[in-house]
């Protein structure tokens, strides 16, 4: 694999492009930022992931330290701003406006090596990365995102998105655009089936699934024959498609209103493409067979296998062989110190979103500085996340909330509550300055 320098030049203006205006105050920073300024260190810093998580604290830890060699490993070439896949799914956004080059985001003396960590070898704190390279590091931030598990669902690929009635928002930008193409067709269609399910594992953005089926209902329902469309959402819990019960029950409350067929205690196990049936399994083992025209599928998640399958994993509990063990208020790891972790594969009760990212990291921050000065960690995550819950195209809610399901609002003129298109519009156009602004560590 290619070693990228990302001292090299970046785009002009684009690190310069996002000021902190109305848009990043939509998701301002925490009340402390860096514990010290311009810490001393020649520590050897590695982080796995060039992603949003990956990136903002990259950004954080070389604004923060002075003398640290800070290396970051993620193959991925295009950044991905994720909270657009709805957007693109929904038929309103172009891919165009959720990509960019990932060397555009990374700071000037961070050493990019365009690679996905293979081996954890945290005895002997080193990493090996795919292309053979192996890492020795003092302090291990791990950002590596999470894996979407496609195939554990019978009969289901990736590259089934887009094709025979099957779409997923969760794929990536053209898997998003696929899913929209194959709503079109079922609305092209005149009438038919719409199924829209749930994971039983965390998932990141959990409210993608229920904003998939409410826009879908609002293109359904500009066709003036919503009529002629059966549409149905299967989830694997009781009575639960959303884990805050104010947020739950209005959802369900409001599908009931739009005549959506409601299903609980099913779990999607089983896809046919060419018959177009899913197939639900319920808790006593009960398998039961579903026909549609199209459906919308969420796959079970879980950190990376690298992960997973490593001594880093949760060792019990529920979280055991699926996800980063971290600290939920610290982000440490528990049983070694000198490692870290940060958005969608740490194993907290919350915080699968980008939002949730942008309250990591200064945490994240805070903690690694007083680390290297062996000094008490000074900062907790709260379990902040936020989704702007899209209820039509033109309207959403700003569910906001932390640990224990304890209501969050940030700004006391919107109500956390209740549907509103000013919350549309932030979700559209405000968040993602906000975005750019926390990769670039201004937030």
């Amino acid at each position: 694999m290619l070693t990228v320098n990302a001292s090299a030049p970046q785009s002009p203006g684009r690190r310069r492009l996002i000021k902190l205006g109305l848009g990043a105050t939509a998701i301002s920073a925490l009340p402390f930022g860096s514990a010290f300024a311009r810490q001393n260190s020649n520590a050897r810093i590695v982080i796995l992931g060039a992603g949003a998580a990956g990136t903002a604290i990259a950004n954080r830890l070389n604004n923060a330290l002075s003398g640290a060699r800070i290396t970051i490993a993620g193959a991925r070439q295009q950044h991905l701003y994720q909270p657009g896949f709805t957007l693109i799914a929904s038929g309103l956004w172009k891919i165009s406006q959720v990509t960019t080059p990932t060397a555009d985001w990374l700071p000037s003396g961070v050493n990019w090596i365009a690679s996905d960590v293979r081996e954890f070898m945290p005895d002997q704190r080193k990493v090996k990365l795919e292309n053979g390279q192996t890492l020795d590091y003092d302090l291990l931030v791990i950002a590596t995102g999470c894996q979407l598990n496609y195939t554990d669902i019978e009969g289901m690929s990736l590259d089934l998105i887009g094709q025979k009635g099957i779409g997923s928002v969760y794929a990536g930008p053209e898997a998003a655009r696929a899913t929209s193409a194959q709503i079109e067709a079922l609305i092209s269609k005149g009438s038919g089936r719409a199924i829209f399910t749930l994971s039983d594992t965390p998932i990141k953005c959990a409210g993608a699934p229920l904003k998939m089926t409410f826009t879908t209902l609002t293109r359904l329902e500009e066709t003036g024959r919503r009529d002629s469309f059966q549409v149905d959402f299967f989830t694997p819990f009781q009575h639960k498609v959303f884990s805050v019960p104010v947020y739950n029950d209005f959802v369900i409350n409001r599908w009931q209103e739009q005549q959506v067929g409601f299903h609980d205690l099913r779990k999607l196990t089983g896809i046919d493409a060419d018959s177009r049936t899913a197939t639900f399994t319920l808790p006593d083992g009960q398998v039961q067979q579903e026909s549609y025209d199209f459906i919308h599928v969420v796959p079970p998640m879980s950190a990376p296998d690298v992960i997973r399958h490593s001594e880093l994993a949760w060792q019990e509990g529920a979280m055991a062989h699926e996800w980063l063990e971290t600290d939920q208020y610290t982000l440490q790891h528990p049983r070694y110190p000198e490692i870290f972790g940060i958005g969608d594969v740490i194993g907290t009760p919350f915080g699968k979103t980008a939002a949730s990212v942008k309250k990591q990291a200064p945490v994240a921050e805070a903690n690694i500085l007083a680390y290297l000065a062996d000094q008490p960690l000074p900062a907790k995550y709260d379990g902040y996340t936020s989704c702007p819950l899209i209820t039509s195209i033109g309207r959403a809610i700003l569910a906001e909330f932390g640990y224990g399901g304890k209501l969050m609002p940030s700004f006391p003129f919107i109500s956390p509550t209740e549907e509103s298109w000013a919350v549309w519009v932030m979700k559209e156009k405000m968040l993602k300055p906000a975005y750019y602004a926390m990769l670039n560590g201004q937030v």
